[in-house]
């Protein structure tokens, strides 16, 4: 006798009526994923760097002096009076700060031009094959791989009035100079700073322009070439136009860093720069912690602050309307 089994027909859902809700938990997971992952950066973000800006926000509408510095909170509120100390130009305060101002402006014009400069030129000429290339690409990026506090401190030796090998070389063996100069001190120290800054930023410029230089391809080269086109030409119209979005980049990090460098200075010159290299960052620390009056010191970093918030807006700016009018 022979039974027949009837199975009961398999029934096909409607398109994303069941598979709908199995999807749901997968999507949710993956757009949520990368949020997750940033979260701890994040939170991290917030506790270092806006936390203590907050704070100093509300650190420059107090008069915040060493009598109050057990207990901030209870300082009196000055409103905006330590912002009108720091720009009134014609007192004291506001004199020495513009006098930074003008000081920082000076230096960091130069050393990222002088950056980018011999950090262009390096990387150009490091695109040619030959014997040894590969050595001298790590040594040119030693001075950025040092340490900032033991390349600074070396240079302090070398910088030294009697016994320095900068006075060595330029007054005992080339002659270059009548006397020994004091570079630590005096007009000096602003070349001295600006020397220790291009010998530790440019190698960073060479870094990212090598980088760009390798994305050109070598056929435009090879082409212009054979249309007659000598290394000056080629440099201008091939290697400079393809570079511009890596040194719109590369300038705007080079001033913000050059501008806000506090480590250099100080390690130069310690605590009290000389007037010729009265940066703004160790002006402001200065102004901080060696007189006691950290509301005014408080209101000159938020002054720094706005500033380079403006000047990096209107760089992007600038730099994103030339880039719409050079596609068009």
């Amino acid at each position: 006798m022979t039974t027949t089994a009837f199975k009961e027909p398999v029934r096909q859902a409607a398109p994303g009526a069941a598979s709908e809700p199995r999807r749901r938990p997968g999507r949710l997971r993956r757009v949520s994923l990368p949020y997750l992952l940033l979260l701890p950066a994040l939170l991290l973000e917030l506790l270092v760097h806006l936390v203590p800006m907050v704070i100093g926000i509300v650190m420059s509408f107090k008069e915040l002096t060493q009598f109050y510095i057990r207990d901030w909170g209870t300082a009196p509120w000055s409103g905006l009076g330590n912002y009108r100390v720091s720009v009134d130009f014609d007192a004291p305060v506001g004199e020495a700060l513009l006098h930074s101002f003008f000081v920082t402006v000076g230096f960091t014009v130069l050393s990222v031009g002088l950056c980018w400069l011999i950090g262009t030129a390096a990387a150009v000429f490091m695109q040619d094959t030959f014997r040894g290339r590969g050595l001298l690409r790590a040594l040119f990026l030693v001075p950025y791989a040092l340490p900032v506090y033991a390349a600074v401190i070396t240079w302090v030796f070398m910088f030294q009035h009697d016994n320095g090998l900068v006075n060595h070389v330029l007054h005992d063996q080339l002659h270059l100079t009548d006397e020994r100069s004091f570079w630590l001190i005096g007009d000096n120290s602003f070349y001295a700073l600006l020397t220790v800054s291009v010998w530790k930023g440019w190698p960073f410029a060479f870094l990212i322009v090598m980088a760009g230089l390798q994305n050109i391809p070598r056929e435009l080269y090879e082409a212009a070439a054979l249309d007659g086109a000598g290394t000056w030409q080629q440099i201008r119209r091939i290697t400079l136009p393809s570079l511009r979005p890596v040194n719109q980049v590369l300038v705007l990090v080079l001033f913000l860093w050059t501008f806000n460098d506090f480590n250099t200075p100080y390690v130069l010159f310690g605590k009290s720069a000389p007037e010729a290299a009265d940066l703004i960052s160790v002006h402001i620390y200065q102004a901080s912690f060696v007189t006691w009056n950290f509301g005014t010191g408080s209101a000159m970093s938020v002054l720094l602050l706005l500033f380079l918030l403006v000047v990096t807006g209107g760089y992007l700016l600038f730099t994103s309307r030339g880039k719409r009018a050079a596609d068009v």
